[in-house]
């Protein structure tokens, strides 16, 4: 049976979907199998997640859990510093527009988060061959602080979006999101802040992943302020700059300025009654190195309260979305423990159970670190994704150093014949 993809038995598959409803009393530890004490009470207030993972998917024994490349996976990079460049590198959002690839990123000399923070972006005709980095906000002063917010397009217009940290991200205190539009990818206007539907400015920095409905309806998160409180939205402004509504989601439970929920993406699927459904997929602040889920089926205007899955993460920002043929697919490091390696992409046929995994970058294909900085370490950083021209593409940091791109053809990832 190749690594890469684990095929289950009808009874397996039936065997996961019915474990669902046990991942949510997994403990936060994270261990595969493990169980804990709850009473009754207890257990009936733990929502069931929204999806399973197949057993034995990823074998924590194996070099890279067991997993195998897909058929024509290739990497590339996109930006590799030289001495006098700078040294941190992260949180890389690909998107397509007018026929051109373009990845976003966050850059400073040294640390991660820090005051000399500018936001920049490559773009390319190929995946392959990059421009050299162009700079889309400068680092702030006063104490305040830019990052990347990732990207928009209606196919007209390119919105970039950028977070804006007034005391800076070390303040805890968190901030608010600006937007500049191009219709070259060129030529920028100037920054003006994202409103809601009442015509006030948002009061939070936007999450790199929105996605949109059939409808075109856009739902995304946004982490509010005071603090960094992920929290779902919506808008039906097909540039995604205006007209945002706050969903309905409760928090679990947390301690401090921020959620325990943070930096979320999602994937579509039919609900019960064959209607789109969209599931929010989120990191877990609270250390169980497994995935938080929550679920709309009323186009983003409520919520589920978030449960724990299976889906083993390492507690970093992930991405997730669909495939042409539908398919639900999660980008991450699905390590129970903190270290991001392997990047992989997993699969489901129907966004319930995710039974196939392959790998994107592993253990053979990491460089050492190269320079020191504050919250630096080897691994692969921060994934998002986007779907073009045959491919899915997934851009990411090296090391929180290079800026690198992925991309595995569609038809490697096609559905496996039932």
């Amino acid at each position: 049976m190749p690594a890469s993809s684990r095929f289950l038995s009808r009874k397996d598959r039936w065997r996961a979907i019915a474990s669902t409803g046990l991942a949510a009393l997994l403990p936060l530890a994270g261990i595969p199998g493990a169980t804990r004490a709850q009473d009754r009470t207890d257990q009936a207030a733990v929502p069931a997640p929204p999806y399973a993972v197949a057993p034995g998917l990823f074998d924590p024994r194996a070099t890279d859990l067991g997993l195998a490349p897909a058929a024509g996976t290739h990497s590339a990079t996109v930006f590799r510093p030289g001495a006098d460049d700078d040294l941190f590198n992260n949180g890389a959002v690909p998107i397509a527009f007018k026929g051109r690839l373009y990845v976003q990123w966050q850059s400073s000399r040294r640390d991660e988060d820090s005051p000399d923070t500018r936001v920049v972006y490559s773009a390319s005709a190929d995946g392959e061959h990059w421009s050299p980095p162009v700079v889309l906000a400068a680092a702030a002063h006063g104490g305040a602080m830019h990052s990347n917010g990732g990207w928009w397009t209606d196919g007209q217009v390119l919105v970039a979006y950028l977070n804006v940290w007034p005391r800076g991200f070390q303040s805890g205190e968190g901030g608010w999101t600006e937007y500049l539009l191009s219709e070259d990818g060129e030529r920028w206007t100037a920054p003006q802040r994202v409103r809601g539907a009442d015509g006030r400015p948002v009061e939070g920095v936007i999450e790199q992943d929105p996605h949109a409905l059939a409808d075109g309806r856009i739902l995304t998160a946004f982490h509010v302020r005071p603090g960094m409180v992920a929290t779902p939205y919506f808008t039906d402004d097909p540039r995604g700059v205006d007209g945002w509504r706050r969903g309905m989601m409760a928090n679990l439970a947390y301690e401090g300025a921020s959620s325990r929920e943070l930096e979320p993406s999602l994937f579509l699927r039919r609900g019960a009654d064959g209607g789109e459904c969209a599931v929010m997929v989120f990191r877990d602040q609270a250390s169980s190195f497994r995935q938080l889920a929550s679920e709309s089926c009323d186009r983003g205007e409520r919520w589920s309260a978030p449960a724990l899955t299976a889906m083993p993460d390492a507690r970093a920002k992930q991405s997730a979305g669909n495939l042409p043929d539908g398919q639900a697919f999660l980008v991450n490091a699905p390590n129970a423990d903190k270290r991001r390696v392997p990047l992989a992409v997993t699969l489901s046929a129907d966004g319930r159970l995710f039974d196939r995994s392959f790998l994107l970058r592993g253990e053979n294909d990491l460089p050492p670190l190269r320079r020191q900085g504050r919250y630096k370490r080897p691994g692969y950083h921060y994934p998002k994704s986007v779907v073009w021209n045959g491919h899915l593409h997934v851009a990411y940091a090296v090391n929180k150093e290079d800026i690198a791109f992925t991309r595995v053809p569609l038809a490697s990832l096609a559905r496996p014949p039932l």
